[in-house]
Order: structure tokens, then sequence, then C-alpha cells
């Protein structure tokens, strides 16, 4: 297959959707099936695609096309022309805001999740109206459409009508190089002491600082109230690049009584996140919406306790190796942070239950999935072409997907 993929809602490589990117071509480029992969990326993205610079065809798109509109514009209206210039067999667009209406080929979408359907006010307006009315459409366009849990699967049905038999759910997958337990746990907590000046235990968050649908502040206010409670030295560390409404959580930050045992890291280098990880007491993370929730996975591949949301995809996602809570019981969250910081034993059941479950995923396994729904819908496509027409004579059909 010659198959192309979109990139350019990667956001400067510090979202989501872009450790997803990276890791999906990665993985699909170690599959060696002989596939050939193009790439559309956005000019002052090209540094960050250098790892498949060899491997792939890399297609640069104007930087002038990255502000979220003229980006939208670009895959209605150049995108489609691209890839029948290039003779490709599918299109990939790992995202629901960039859907194409054109089909220049078969095409597949992936959809991590449809907060904006669960989170009031998680975008502005015309964010929010687009997703709710146009990409309603798009969805039902796409010849394959991707969830990444089944919790997505069930939102796409709900809110975009698209029927469940045919969303295929394929779950992300674990980088287990990167995302390990430490052979050595006191080097690992020195290297982040001297890196971040994190010398006591902490409770690590890992995500971007958005307001209100990360849920900062209530993870806050129950970590003051934490704190209030027990002498304990745990210090809560936030790592992630500001986002939406990242003032209020700054300003929640600087009202706090505890100020100086919380740290706002801002955006952390991919190759200190898994030390982060070894290196705290446990991971938190009270997110009020996630369409899967890598991280508490990341953090339980590196023998780091979990307390979790169990909003969303995220209970479905860490089953039983995690404490799962209602994100918005701040007295909850607060008994927690108190048992698991002063538990070693159950951190230490915590860290068995994590790295069984975390050993289930696998980016190999989510390629070699994606790259079957990319087959299928080839097959699916060609069938349809075939029993369209109406010939005016007796001729043999070719098996579905059968290239002319």
């Amino acid at each position: 297959m010659n198959i192309g993929l979109s990139t350019s809602v990667i956001q400067r490589g510090q979202t989501g959707i872009a450790q997803y990117v990276f890791a999906l071509v990665t993985a699909i480029l170690r599959q060696r099936t002989g596939n050939e992969l193009t790439l559309f990326v956005l000019e002052n993205d090209l540094p960050l695609f250098g790892f498949a610079a060899k491997a792939a065809r890399i297609v640069p798109v104007a930087e002038c096309f990255r502000p979220p509109v003229k980006d939208i514009l670009w895959h209605q209206a150049r995108l489609p022309g691209l890839v029948r210039q290039l003779g490709l067999d599918i299109l990939h667009v790992p995202s629901y805001r960039r859907m194409v209406w054109q089909r220049p080929c078969p095409v597949v979408a992936t959809i991590h999740d449809l907060a904006p359907f669960h989170v009031p006010h998680k975008y502005d307006w015309l964010r929010m109206l687009y997703a709710r009315t146009f990409v309603r459409y798009l969805s039902r366009r796409q010849d394959a459409v991707i969830a990444i849990s089944q919790a997505t699967a069930r939102d796409i049905h709900r809110f975009f009508g698209r029927p469940l038999d045919s969303i295929d759910v394929v779950y992300n997958g674990l980088d287990h190089d990167r995302f390990a337990p430490p052979s050595e746990p006191a080097a690992a907590r020195r290297l982040v002491a001297d890196r971040h000046c994190l010398e006591k235990p902490f409770f690590i968050y890992v995500s971007r600082l958005e307001h209100p649908g990360k849920n900062h502040v209530r993870l806050i206010t129950a970590f003051n109230t934490f704190k209030a409670a027990s002498p304990s030295p745990w210090q809560l560390v936030l790592a992630g690049s500001d986002w939406h409404g990242a003032e209020i959580i700054h300003g929640a930050i600087r009202q706090s009584p505890f100020a100086s045992d919380i740290r706002a890291l801002g955006f952390v280098p991919s190759e200190d996140v898994p030390l982060l990880y070894q290196a705290a007491g446990a991971c938190v993370y009270p997110s009020l919406f996630e369409g899967f929730g890598l991280p508490p996975l990341e953090a339980m591949a590196c023998g780091c306790p979990v307390i979790s949301s169990d909003r969303g995809s995220l209970a479905e996602v860490v089953a039983e190796a995690a404490i799962t809570l209602d994100p918005t019981e701040i007295k909850a969250w607060k008994r927690e942070m108190l048992r698991s910081s002063s538990d070693a034993a159950l951190r230490n059941q915590l860290r068995t239950r994590g790295l069984a479950r975390a050993a289930q995923f696998d980016w190999q396994k989510t390629a070699a999935a994606t790259l079957d729904v990319y087959e299928r819908a080839i097959s699916r496509v060609g069938s349809r072409a075939l029993f369209s027409r109406a010939p005016s004579k007796p001729r043999v059909m070719q098996p579905a997907g059968a290239r002319h």
C-alpha cells in the first residue's frame, strides 16, 4: 500500500495526538511489510520527523496553513489533489477536526475523543460549533473510522450516528523501550532531583495545563486539603505546557497555602517523562474526560502507582490496575492521596498490577491493527466500485479490492 498520513494536528509535538502520530509512524515503518508511507508535514514541524526522513516520503506543507481554520481549508481544498497526484492508495487523517469531504482514495480517520460533547467550554464557541455540526457529516463520509477506545466508539455512534459495526477500535500502544521500570530507582530519583530540583517524594500529573478539561484546579484543592491534614513532605508536580485556561491554574497555585510544594515544570522533553514517572511516588490523573489516557499507562509501565479519574475511557484503560475516582469528588482525592502516600504496601500492590496491565499495550500491535483497517477500507471501496457499475454485457468480476 501507498499510505498517506496527515500530521498537521500535532501542535509542534506537544500534544497527545502528536505522541500518537510519532509512535504510529515509527511502528508502521518497523513493520517492514513493503508499504510506502507519505507524510504531509508543516514546514516548521519537519525537524520533528527527522527519524522518518530516510524511510518515508515527506511532503512539506506551507507554514501559512498552520492556523486551524486555514488548516481545515487546506485539508478540504488542497490535500485531495495532492493525494491524487501522488497516487496514494489510502489517506489517514488522525483527527476528527481535519476529516476530508472529498475522497480521492479510501479515507480513514482516527477519532481520539469527543470531549466537546462532554466538557462544557472546553474550546471556544467556533470550534465547539464545528465539532457539533460539520464534523457529524464528515464522519459519515469516511471509509473507515478508528476509535482508540470502546468509550470513544460509543460516543461516535451516539453523537455522530455512525453504526457501531462500522467503527474499528484500535487501542493506543506503549513504547516499552522508553517506558519501563528503572533498573536503579535511587539513580532515577537522583537524576530527577538534579534536573528538576525535586528532592522530596511527589505526585506527578503529566498533562497540558488546560482548564477546565484537565481538572487541575480541583486537584490543587485536593492537594491543599491533603497537606492540611498531614505533615507529609509529598509535593505535587505538574508537567505540561500551558494551554487554554492555564492562567487560572497558575492562579490557583499562587493562592495555595502550600504553593511552595506545587511545582509547574512546563513542557517536559520526552526523554524526561519516563524519569519523572520512575522517580514519582504516585501518578495522579484527575482529567474530566479522556478518549484514551496514555499517561496513566505510561506511569504503570514505569512502575509508578496510579490514581485515576474514572471518566471517559479511563476506567476502561486502567481497569483494575489503578485506584479510580470521580474526578469531581475532592474529598475522595484527598483520601487516596493520604492513603497512597502513607501505605507502601498499597503502592507495591498498585505497582505490580500496573506493570501487568501496561504489558498488554504495544505500538506494534496498534500499527498492525491499523494496517489491517487500511486494507479492509481499500477492499470495501474496491468492492463498491465494482458492483456499482452497470455493465452492458456479462464479465468476470475481479476479487473485492483488486486494482484495475
